[in-house]
């Protein structure tokens, strides 16, 4: 089982790299949840996604992680949106 308080460092390691990289700017929340780690938020896009993934599991390596992260995809309709 990890070190919780190497857990905890690593996680604050975490979000110091995500604020410096491309998805900085996302309102990720990084949480400890027992012997695991959650990672929660929304991205813009499923590039961002894919990296915060490999970042997260590059810097907790070895840590069970589970994401809750919503794709808020910002493309222009294809179609008119009828209103009533």
């Amino acid at each position: 089982m990890n070190d919780p308080a190497n857990v905890e460092y690593r996680i604050a390691h975490l979000k110091e790299r995500l604020a410096a990289e491309e998805v900085g700017e996302l309102g990720i929340r990084v949480e400890p949840r027992g012997s695991s780690v959650t990672v929660v938020g929304t991205v813009p896009s499923a590039h961002c996604r894919e990296e915060l993934v490999r970042i997260t599991h590059e810097e907790l390596d070895g840590v069970t992680v589970h994401f809750d992260i919503v794709v808020a995809e910002s493309a222009a309709p294809d179609h008119p949106e009828e209103v009533a």
